[in-house]
């Protein structure tokens, strides 16, 4: 057996839980990004804008959803996608910024885990984001809008990471998010889940479905690993 084969083992064994991190509102606020690339949509189409605390309530769904949920035609809702992502591929790293402690929160995990990010956000944007924070070297998956037929609260995107990390039965594996859809797919995929208020869901909803509820993903992770 290697060296390199060696400290791999052992590299394995340090890390050997598996943590899941959502994106938006766990680990980066891009509210400004999305506000301005959904007001922009809107104007490319004359239509009116909603009113911002209807589009946040809606972050963290597929973005055609939110297009639809808030009044735009069905058959219409990818014409507006498009707009929304030309606009916000010129300012998502401008104006987007960590959450407090997310960065300490990667590395604290990274310490003892294998990790993740599981989000309905474009996975070319989402890598673009990470690797502008410097993060992306700490996640060995990740798995965006793109990479899935059915997103958050199916399943399948956590289905799709574990299978990616290697994840056995009976491996301690958690999926941090902030919103309820985060909490249910980790229910349907029978992992465990952190719902943390530093983003767009609140305490009230989330406490019906997380496993814990914390903070941030600071705390968060501090809490599994104690277990």
């Amino acid at each position: 057996m290697s060296s390199n084969t060696i400290y791999q083992l052992k590299e394995d064994k340090l890390r050997s839980k598996i943590i899941l991190f959502d994106l938006d509102g766990t680990l980066i606020d891009s509210t400004e990004a999305i506000l301005e690339s959904f007001a922009t949509a809107y104007k490319a189409f004359k239509v009116d804008i909603p009113k911002e605390e209807n589009i946040k309530s809606l972050i963290g769904l597929p973005l055609d959803k939110m297009f639809i949920k808030l009044g735009v035609a069905e058959d219409e809702a990818m014409k507006y996608v498009k707009a929304y992502k030309e606009h916000y591929r010129s300012i998502h790293t401008k104006k987007t910024v960590l959450l407090p402690h997310a960065k300490e929160a990667i590395e604290t995990a990274y310490t003892y885990a294998r990790l993740a990010v599981v989000t309905t956000k474009t996975g070319q944007y989402s890598r673009e984001l990470l690797e502008h924070f410097d993060l992306m070297k700490y996640f060995d998956v990740l798995i965006g809008r793109e990479d899935v037929k059915n997103p958050k609260p199916h399943p399948e995107p956590i289905y799709k990471a574990l299978d990616a990390l290697g994840y056995s039965f009976g491996t301690i594996t958690y999926y941090i998010g902030d919103t309820p859809d985060d909490m249910l797919a980790a229910e349907e995929a029978d992992i465990a889940s952190i719902g943390v208020l530093c983003g767009y869901g609140n305490n009230n909803d989330l406490d019906e479905v997380a496993d814990f509820i914390q903070k941030d993903a600071l705390k968060a992770v501090q809490l599994i690993e104690k277990i």
